[in-house]
């Protein structure tokens, strides 16, 4: 296997400095044999993972984010409705009629759902979730091993296992039970490729333009991921500064104009997204309460096994109780982080570069309070002193910040396994830096390698490396992701039975109506038929009264009844008041139909909104309310 030249514009594996390195530039490669079975690898694992959807694409959803799974499939329809109609993708009025919704202010993934509209036509958005889940996870994975084959580790394994990490990391498997827009992250190694070249001489323009035009890109994917990226590169750059103070200086023109460069043409070309999602309609500034602010990392996390991977046990997260399982990486793994940091920050940049970005973001992540084994503890956490007022800061969840600290343990293992790979290689396969004094070409110290080798002692560290990675990252080798039998819409919905009964400008309700607690199957209904008619409610994040975001519409005094109604499976007594309420919310909805399908609460239901707004009519299998007459 030919060994790759690293790119010397990246931060170099040796510790000599870069300016002391002789100017090698990598000739252009097409993939080779072992990059395309590294490819097909990660595809095969992503198929694995969705294995449990494909059983009935069209009948199941995610076992733990059942709502998440649902509000996908209806993105994906947004993006398909807004391409077959020419409509503006970052509103829609489909949901939460008549106010609609700010979909640059939600997860949108309008990167990829546009794009993808013909195929959610062709295919719907149940296969088309599940198609492009496991895509997302292997594009990840794909870009990641590019990153670290072409321009950190000269062996190609190496890069394997690190890109596998970096797309299938236990956090990233956690997220894939219903939110794909967390597993979409194969423009984030390609966007620190960027950042890192950017003070290559005489490219500043083209590095300045490409890296501008992902980070626009990723707004689009996951605005949230791209500012943990932000937030890691600004980290490695400074490590880099402090460490390289000299070749610093002489390249921060260059990389501040490429900065500049990127920046500005990013800026112009979301320029009208971003101030459409803090300034169109339905927008708003921050969560009520803070939601987020005290979602912090349980130390005890770090050591357990993921909920997702082969060694990990669903009853541990009843103990530690974690909504996410960011980190959730093993005490195998994080012991073996642990000895390779000792082993290779001596004389590795790289690997003291992701020691800072582990210590740095593993302490940040933890919340407001230190929680250890499930239990808050009095002592304070750094987000105690960060005001829930700031903006950014305002929406974001201080566990997700340990997503940077497993993308940075995939980089070390990646590390770890091409410095066992170098041990016992031939003195001419190692690179070479000009001596200093004698202008004679000498080995590079190599970043593990000792000043005086041992070669009895060189030939087991190989070995012994290999099964080292293996036995931290086999535990963590993902499960296929747990699905649900969900029931079909009622073919009076899918077979076009309501077309006569919702005329232009009108609404259906469903009940129960939509919300992000009630409603999943409701929700399902406009997805799974092209959201041809618009529906109250819904799954989303929109204004209340004071401008503060909070999950779903504001309840109306129906919407409230029929819930209160489901939890308690009983029929309340009913008064005029009642009556006289439920049709001024259909007014505000712009009803024209009422339809209940088969549910668990099908019977109070039917007799709810019968005492509400007069008996039903049985229409295929749905009860329907015609409601055009009452309503005006």
């Amino acid at each position: 296997m030919a060994v790759p030249v690293v790119d010397p514009s990246l931060i170099p594996l040796t510790d000599a400095d870069p300016a002391e390195v002789a100017p090698t530039r990598r000739p252009r490669r097409r993939p080779a044999r072992t990059d395309l079975l590294a490819l097909g690898a990660y595809v095969l694992l992503g198929i694995f993972v969705c294995l449990n959807y494909w059983g009935d694409v069209n009948g199941r959803v995610s076992s733990h984010l059942p709502t998440d799974h649902s509000w996908f499939e209806w993105l994906f329809t947004h993006g398909a409705y807004s391409v077959r109609h020419l409509e503006n993708p970052l509103f829609t009025a489909r949901q939460n009629a008549p106010d609609g919704v700010n979909m640059m202010a939600n997860t949108s993934l309008l990167g990829v759902t546009l794009p993808l509209a013909p195929l959610t036509m062709l295919l719907g958005p149940q296969v088309m979730y599940a198609l492009y889940l496991g895509a997302a996870l292997a594009a990840t994975a794909g870009t990641g091993y590019w990153m670290l084959s072409r321009h950190l580790v000269r062996s190609r394994a190496a890069a394997f296992v690190g890109g596998a990490f970096l797309g299938f990391a236990p956090g990233i498997i956690h997220h894939a039970n219903g939110q794909p827009n967390f597993v979409s992250n194969f423009l984030l190694p390609l966007i620190v490729v960027r950042v890192l070249t950017l003070a290559e001489p005489g490219r500043w323009r083209r590095n300045g333009l490409v890296l501008g035009a992902l980070v626009a890109y990723q707004i689009f994917i996951n605005e949230e991921m791209l500012l943990l990226t932000a937030l890691a590169c600004l980290v490695v750059v400074l490590a880099y500064a402090v460490q390289r103070p000299r070749a610093t200086r002489a390249a921060a023109g260059t990389f501040l104009a490429g900065l500049g460069v990127a920046g500005g043409l990013a800026l112009v070309l979301t320029a009208y997204p971003i101030w459409f999602q803090f300034n169109g309609p339905q927008s708003y500034r921050g969560l009520q309460g803070g939601v987020f602010h005290n979602w912090g990392e349980d130390l005890v996390a770090f050591v357990t096994f993921a909920r997702d991977t082969w060694a990990g046990d669903p009853a541990v997260e009843k103990t530690i109780g974690l909504t996410e399982q960011n980190t959730w990486f093993g005490w195998p793994l994080v012991l073996l982080s642990l000895v390779a940091l000792v082993l290779l920050v001596r004389r590795s940049l790289a690997a003291r570069i992701v020691a800072v970005l582990i210590v740095v973001f593993s302490v940040a992540a933890i919340g407001p309070w230190v929680r250890f084994n499930g239990v808050e503890t009095a002592v304070r956490g750094p987000w105690s002193y960060v005001s829930d007022d700031l903006p950014l800061v305002e929406m974001m969840m201080p566990t997700r910040l340990t997503l940077v600290v497993a993308a940075a343990v995939g980089v070390l293992l990646a590390l770890t396994w091409d410095a066992a790979y170098r041990q016992g290689r031939p003195a001419a396969d190692r690179p070479r830096v000009p001596a200093q004094r004698t202008g004679e070409a000498a080995p590079a110290t190599s970043d593990d390698e000792p000043a005086a080798p041992i070669a009895a002692l060189r030939r087991w560290v190989r070995p012994v490396g290999y099964v080292a990675v293996a036995l931290a990252v086999l535990p963590l080798f993902p499960r296929p992701l747990p699905a649900q039998q969900i029931d079909p819409p009622p073919h009076f919905i899918t077979a076009g039975g309501w077309r006569p009964y919702v005329p232009a400008g009108r609404t259906l309700v469903p009940v129960p109506i939509p919300s992000n607690v009630h409603g999943l199957p409701t929700l399902r209904w406009s997805a799974l038929t092209g959201q041809e008619f618009p529906i109250p409610g819904g799954y989303f994040i929109g204004p209340n009264e004071l401008g503060e975001g909070v999950f779903g519409a504001p309840n109306r005094p129906t919407s409230s009844l029929i819930y209160s109604t489901m939890d308690k499976d009983v029929v309340p007594a009913l008064t005029d008041e009642n009556r006289r309420q439920a049709v001024e919310d259909l007014r505000f909805w712009r009803a024209s139909v009422v339809v209940l399908g088969a549910h668990p609460r099908e019977a109070v239901l039917r007799d709810l909104v019968t005492g509400l707004i007069g008996p039903p009519q049985r229409v295929d299998d749905v009860w329907v309310w015609d409601v055009r007459a009452l309503v005006g």
